[in-house]
Formats: C-alpha cells, sequence, structure tokens
C-alpha cells in the first residue's frame, strides 16, 4: 500500500521507504519548437514515440472510433486516440484486454493512446459518489460497479494506455459554489490517491504518465486554486475538465486562462471535451495543447459536415443532384471519390457507408485544422489564423 499526504510531495509505501519527493519527474518530455503569444507548438515524447501539438484527439470510447478502423486512423494521421475506462472495464473486461497486450495489442493500434478515468460518467451517468469513489450502474445489464480512484488506476494499467487520466468529479454547470467546491475538494482527495496507487508502477519501471485534472466550474478563483493544488501533487501533463458542459465560450475562456496562467510551460495542457473549431483555436491561443471529444463523429453519423465555409448539412435537399466533393480540395478518401449527392443518396437510405465515409471526412477536416495551427503558429501568424476560424465558426 502506498500512502499519500496532502501535505506533502513525498509518497510513502508501508516500510516507510521514500518513492518520489520530485513531483516534476516524468515520463514525458515536452519540447517546443515555436511560440505565438501563448500558443506554443511542439513535439511530446513519450516511451512509444512521439505526437505533435496542438492535437485533436479522436474518441474511441469502446476501443475504435465509431465506424472507422485501426488503419483507417492511420491513414487519416491521427496520432492519439482516447479509450474509457468506465466502458472498457465492463465490457470487454480490463482483464481481457491486458492478456491481448493491451489496448494497442486488442485494437492493433501503433499510434497513442489516452484513456479517460471514468469522470466523465460521473457527470453524465450520476452514480452515487463518496470520498471512497463511484457507485455505477452498467449501462449495458443493471449490475451495479464500483469505482475508485485506485481501481480506475489499475484498470487502466491493465487497458495499457500511454497517458492514463485521475478520476475526478465534473460537476455540471451551472451549478451552485458549494457543488463546484465540493467537486474540487475531492478531485484534489482523489489525485493524491491516484498518483499513490501508480507511484509502485512507475518505481518497477512503468513509462505509464499520468495525468492530473483541474476542476472549479467557472469560477476564476476556485479555477486557479484547484490548478495549484493538482500541481503541488505533480503529474506528467495535465487535463482541464469541468468546462464545455453547459457553459458559454465567453465564460469558458477566462476560466481556462486562469488554469494556463498556473500550469507548468514544461507540462502537457489537455482540455478535455472540446472539439468546436472556435473554442479549439481560442484555448490554443491560451496554451493548451490537446483536445478531444464526440463532436466530429457524432455529427458525421448525422450528416452534418465540417468544411472550411461551416457546417453543411448534408441531408438538403440542394445535393441530391450536387457532383461536387463534400469540400473541393480536401484529400480524404471521401472527398477524393465520391459527390455529395452520391454520399447523400448513402445516408438517406440508412446505409452504415455513409456513416464511415462522413466520419472519415470530418476527423480528416479537425486533423487538417490542427496542423494548419501549427503552421500558423510557427509562421507567426496565429492571430489572423484564429480570426479566419472565428469569421466562420463563431
Amino acid at each position: 500500500m502506498v500512502t499519500w499526504s496532502p501535505y506533502t510531495n513525498i509518497f510513502f509505501d508501508v516500510t516507510g521507504e521514500v518513492l518520489s519527493t520530485d513531483a516534476t519527474e516524468t515520463v514525458l518530455r515536452l519540447q517546443i519548437d515555436a511560440t505565438d503569444g501563448f500558443a506554443r507548438t511542439g513535439v511530446v515524447h513519450t516511451a512509444r514515440g512521439s505526437f505533435r501539438i496542438p492535437c485533436f484527439m479522436p474518441v474511441g470510447t469502446r476501443a475504435a472510433v465509431r465506424t472507422l478502423t485501426s488503419a483507417d486512423l492511420e491513414k487519416l494521421g491521427a496520432e492519439v486516440i482516447l479509450g474509457n475506462t468506465y466502458h472498457l472495464m465492463l465490457k470487454p473486461g480490463a482483464d481481457l484486454i491486458e492478456r491481448f497486450g493491451g489496448l494497442h495489442g486488442f485494437a492493433d493500434w501503433h499510434g497513442h493512446v489516452l484513456t479517460d478515468s471514468g469522470g466523465f460518467q460521473i457527470f453524465s451517468l450520476e452514480p452515487k459518489v463518496n470520498d471512497e469513489g463511484a457507485r455505477f450502474k452498467s449501462t449495458y445489464d443493471g449490475s451495479y460497479h464500483h469505482l475508485s480512484p485506485e481501481g480506475s488506476v489499475e484498470v487502466q494499467q491493465k487497458l495499457g494506455s500511454d497517458i492514463q487520466m485521475v478520476l475526478d468529479v465534473c460537476p455540471p454547470l451551472p451549478s451552485s459554489e458549494a457543488v463546484v467546491r465540493a467537486a474540487l475538494e475531492r478531485s484534489v482527495l482523489w489525485a493524491g490517491r491516484a498518483k499513490a496507487a501508480h507511484a509502485p508502477a512507475r518505481k518497477a519501471g512503468s513509462k505509464q504518465a499520468q495525468f492530473g485534472i483541474v476542476q472549479g466550474g467557472v469560477d476564476v478563483v476556485m479555477r486557479t486554486e484547484s490548478a495549484e493544488r493538482t500541481l503541488e501533487i505533480g503529474f506528467d501533463g495535465y487535463g482541464i475538465g469541468g468546462l464545455s458542459v453547459g457553459e458559454t465560450r465567453a465564460e469558458m475562456l477566462p476560466a481556462l486562462a486562469a488554469v494556463t496562467d498556473v500550469l507548468p510551460a514544461d507540462r502537457p495542457r489537455y482540455l478535455m471535451g472540446v472539439g468546436d473549431p472556435v473554442s479549439i483555436v481560442e484555448a490554443v491561443a491560451l496554451g493548451v495543447d490537446m483536445f478531444d471529444c464526440v463532436l466530429p463523429t457524432r455529427l458525421a453519423r448525422h450528416g452534418t459536415i465540417l468544411t472550411s465555409s461551416g457546417r453543411m448539412n448534408l441531408r438538403n435537399a440542394r445535393f441530391a443532384d450536387d457532383p461536387d466533393p463534400l469540400e473541393p480540395g480536401c484529400t480524404c478518401e471521401a472527398c477524393s471519390r465520391w459527390s455529395r449527392a452520391y454520399l447523400r443518396h448513402l445516408l438517406m437510405v440508412s446505409e452504415p457507408t455513409a456513416a464511415r465515409l462522413t466520419t472519415i471526412h470530418n476527423v480528416h477536416w479537425l486533423l487538417r485544422l490542427m496542423e494548419a495551427a501549427q503552421a500558423a503558429i510557427v509562421s507567426g501568424t496565429y492571430d489572423q489564423f484564429r480570426a479566419s476560424v472565428a469569421s466562420v465558426w463563431d
């Protein structure tokens, strides 16, 4: 058993041996190649390899990005995908995935994997929560399961992700100050326990990174406090949670700025669950590096296409005989071969191929947006790039 004191960064095992006194020790290395204001671009180096930032990470909740294969994602140029602890521990189970060599072996994925801790399900499924953890009712068979900070760490170790997230409490917005405060306190408590739980594996040589998560709603003071207290515990990188859960962008950005002002420049910063183009571009301007969201894939399955001119509803009758690709000039598989008319036909007759091809396009489009952001930072034209995105999407 490993214990953590909320008053120090020192971790002890039961013999009293100090496991770590250095909160800055990390298995990741962040290389910054260029900055423009607070926006930054570079490379995150890991034991598996590296990935460029700022980056968008497609969400593969159940070990697959819906309708896509690992080969599709490789062709699209995705470098990091997400898996979800809650769903994967229920089906097919962490032990089974571990026997296949973790998510990489199970899904035959050779890029990076980041696993969510199950914290978002505390927000979305509203389980019973106390300081020991959360008690969930399975969305699959109605059975009950307990997830603690330590249990989440153990599941993610078995999943073999490159980056695991600590279990946190994500309050809905708007919420009372008391609810946001309680979520902050419990998230800090759980972060310390999660780090303590992961410490023996790290001591034994594990290269699995662990990110802490900052909470605090849209209250700038609580956001700052949460960032400072999470930083005191010390992690390989930092997630910024509890945003894009009901607040406006005008409310979100000051809270986000309060966090990036505190977080260290030498660690990756990950804004969780944000995927609309304007919010991504604005967050990059504040120094955020990593993003994930189901937005591009969910929109695709319902026929909404991301383009440089904004959203396009492919179900619109005006596309019924349109010979153009989804976006002229796009090099994705869907745009390279098929017309809007054909793809609309597949969509209207509920042909599963439609969802795959529109998803390929939307993921491709958002990954290229991140490449454009990287290039704008390098060239020192990020403000102009930011304005161009806002002119279409805001």
